[in-house]
């Protein structure tokens, strides 16, 4: 029997409300601000052959690319899964991970003695060893630097924690105890996501229960390729260029050549730059997230099903030994951010040649750092100055987003509330404003950065991942001006600008961080913008009088004479 409309359509909310839930529950109990403060973490569905069937909580990042793990566990555990089994993965060439700090928590499901579906978690851990603290090395030049590599194992054998697995896991960190309280949130949401699932199949019962993931699947694809046919056949090709490989200045080019055919795409990034020798490599399945970020986004469909049967539309063709599918030992750490937001970028720039209307001016590139500090008095822990963050890009009809995370989020991971970040941490912030003047000009305006001034109060170790600080990258569309690029300066008590690297680690003592983050891209004539958008630009303060007159062309309005 198969499911009319309404019934897929209530079965599709079913399995995304498991998704959130299981999110909530999450952000409720884990112990890391990144998780419950950022949300950076996302809770999925999968179905027993190892496809998405749903991504409603967390970031597209983790996501779109997610079925490769689900079908590492299906390889390795197909036959020996038993009800109560919990496994753990992360490593990008043998387990179908992005990079190794995000760690994937994945649960089945079963009706009737048959695994059904799948539950699981995707986050980013606080430390998981390696060359420096929290998770990211910017002086990695091999995998074995940036921490310990998880392939598919079984951290819950048929309702049993493995206790060997778990004492090894907490081993590996800096953070052991900040890490078991995430570890036990993520279980404990996968656990409660698959109750929940419990239920819905239970009640369908296992045949039916197939029957019905497997048409979500198929009418995400067949509304998919619906949505592609709208556009023009055609071949176009972009690039998106990153001007380090973290260790010196050069152009890394990803490269893409776009052609849609009839009600399917291909994304082919031969002629891509080769593997670098820093963190920047992408694995496939980071690479498959990045290219459903930047189709979906563009699309901009919301009745659009967020599931891997939407990707069956699209081709993807990455060659071996490339940034956008790096072969070991590269290094991969930072392929999440770069290259993920050079990869959407691409994407965007060549769909847009075929119905400029959707173009959009592309995001700035993050701008900040992040400390670590082991104290005796204070502790050990680590933190990203994430509320320096960048300005999104513009497109028709709305402004970039002052402020906002990073691209390849889609402003899923939420800027953390700097008080409680003053309670966290020897931190003390005097400044957080808009940036004036920075956002790229246009029709519609590019998101500005922020002015972010923090006195750090303790000796720390500082990783620089600076992506959006030598050159503007927030670019813009269709006539579009370019956001400001980002900067950031370290400065001591005496006054003393320390010298700070575009990407790397130093250590430091106490000290002031001042970062002028990335802005977004505009989109459109600057000249074309409703004088009523600029005259609030103005009152905000988020430009000047003088960028006003000069890029707006504004005028002002001659005072009225009041007679006498």
């Amino acid at each position: 029997m198969s499911f009319d409309a309404v019934q897929l359509a209530l079965i599709q909310k079913q399995l995304d409300h498991v998704s959130r839930q299981t999110g909530f529950v999450m952000a409720r109990t884990a112990r890391s601000p990144g998780f419950s403060q950022s949300h950076d973490f996302s809770c999925f569905v999968g179905s027993a052959d190892g496809e998405v069937v749903a991504q409603a909580d967390g970031l597209p990042i983790h996501t779109g690319g997610a079925g490769f793990a689900l079908r590492a566990v299906v390889r390795k555990f197909g036959d020996a899964m038993v009800a109560g089994d919990v496994f753990i993965l992360s490593d990008p060439y043998v387990a179908g991970g992005n990079h190794l700090p995000d760690w994937t928590v994945i649960k089945p499901v079963f009706c009737d003695g048959s695994p059904v579906a799948f539950v699981c978690n995707r986050a980013h851990q606080c430390d998981i060893g390696g060359g420096a603290p929290g998770t990211y090395n910017p002086c990695a030049t091999e995998i074995f630097h940036e921490g310990i590599r998880l392939p598919v194992m079984k951290l819950v054998e048929g309702g049993k924690t493995r206790g060997d697995l778990w004492e090894l896991l907490l081993l590996n960190s800096r953070y052991p105890e900040m890490m078991e309280g995430d570890l036990r949130a993520m279980l404990g949401a996968t656990g409660i996501g698959a109750q929940r699932l419990q239920k819905l199949f239970d009640e369908l019962g296992l045949e039916r229960s197939k029957m019905a993931l497997s048409a979500v699947l198929a009418h995400a694809e067949r509304m998919m390729r619906e949505e592609i046919a709208r556009l023009p056949d055609g071949t176009y090709e972009a690039e998106d260029v990153s001007d380090t490989d973290c260790f010196e200045e050069c152009r890394v080019p990803v490269k893409v050549k776009l052609t849609i055919h009839g009600d399917s795409i291909t994304v082919d990034f031969t002629g891509s730059h080769p593997q670098i020798k820093g963190f920047k490599n992408s694995s496939v399945a980071n690479t498959t997230s990045a290219v459903f970020v930047g189709v979906m986004s563009f699309l901009g469909s919301a009745a659009l099903p967020r599931n891997e049967g939407a990707l069956r539309a699209i081709k993807i063709i990455a060659p071996e030994g490339t940034v956008v599918n790096a072969l070991p030992p590269a290094p991969m750490t930072m392929n999440t951010m770069f290259p993920g937001a050079d990869i959407i970028n691409a994407c965007w720039k060549a769909l847009a040649q075929s119905d400029p209307q959707r173009a959009s001016g592309t995001w700035g590139k993050a701008s900040y750092c992040s400390t670590s500090i082991n104290d005796p008095a204070l502790g050990a822990f680590s933190f990203a100055h994430w509320n320096a963050s960048s300005g999104a890009g513009a497109v028709f009809g709305r402004d970039g987003f002052n402020v906002i995370s990073q691209v390849v989020s889609m402003g899923g991971l939420a800027l953390p509330n700097v008080e409680n970040y003053e309670q966290l941490y020897p931190l003390h912030v005097y400044t957080h404003e808009f940036r004036t003047d920075s956002g790229g000009p246009g029709q519609f305006r590019g998101g500005t950065g922020v002015r972010y001034v923090a006195d750090v109060e303790a000796a720390g170790t500082y990783k620089f991942m600076g992506e959006g600080v030598r050159t503007p990258s927030g670019l813009g569309a269709i006539g579009g001006g370019d956001g400001s690029r980002g900067e950031l300066t370290i400065e001591l008590a005496s006054g003393e600008v320390l010298d700070t690297p575009q990407y790397g680690v130093r250590q430091f003592p106490p000290v002031r961080v001042t970062i002028e983050s990335s802005s977004g891209g505009g989109w459109g004539d600057p000249r074309l913008r409703e004088r009523a958008a600029v005259q609030r630009d103005l009152d905000d303060g988020v430009i000047t009088l003088d960028h006003a007159r000069t890029v707006y062309g504004y005028a002002e309005e001659p005072a009225l004479s009041v007679p006498i």
